[in-house]
């Protein structure tokens, strides 16, 4: 991923609400090791239900991001799930349900969407956390290309109007 600056971040967002964006908290951006993600997703430490998500748009070299909300409950413990942007295996505990009001008019009239994401939304750093014997260089280019289109097709999503 390219890095981010905070102008980028706080102009990228395509379906947050003023307020959201003035209490807009940012994650360490000096801390962020840029070429081991896809995308920029953290929580929100004073809203624990928000997250934010971004990413460069490949058509358009720009970054998008979307603000989700974790839905208050979570599923059972003691069963797997599965993230839908990483597709990695883990814990129900640690995979969310997260919603997302769609961009412009449609998601100020109540229209979200919604997928199961990583608690965390650290999934560029899950496909990474395997053992080296099992997670050669060319086998993470993969994954994190299938993450990233995923990731683009869900924004995508959020941005369609009809």
């Amino acid at each position: 991923m390219r890095p981010l600056t905070e102008e980028d971040i706080r102009g990228a967002f395509v379906n947050a609400t003023d307020e959201q964006l003035e209490r807009l908290p940012l994650p360490g951006l000096h801390e962020t090791i840029w070429e081991d993600r896809e995308f920029l997703g953290w929580r929100d430490g004073q809203a624990a239900q928000l997250g934010y998500l971004v990413h460069w748009d490949a058509d358009e070299e720009r970054p998008v991001g979307i603000v989700v909300r974790a839905a208050s409950g979570s599923m059972r413990a003691g069963i797997a799930a599965m993230c839908s942007f990483c597709h990695s295996p883990q814990p129900a505990t640690q995979v969310r349900l997260f919603s997302t009001p769609r961009a412009g008019e449609s998601g100020r009239n109540g229209n979200t969407i919604g997928t199961y994401i990583c608690e965390d939304l650290a999934c560029s750093l899950l496909i990474r956390r395997q053992p080296p014997h099992l997670n050669p260089p060319q086998l993470i280019a993969r994954r994190g290309a299938e993450l990233l289109r995923r990731v683009q097709n869900f924004t995508a999503d959020v941005m369609r109007t009809a």
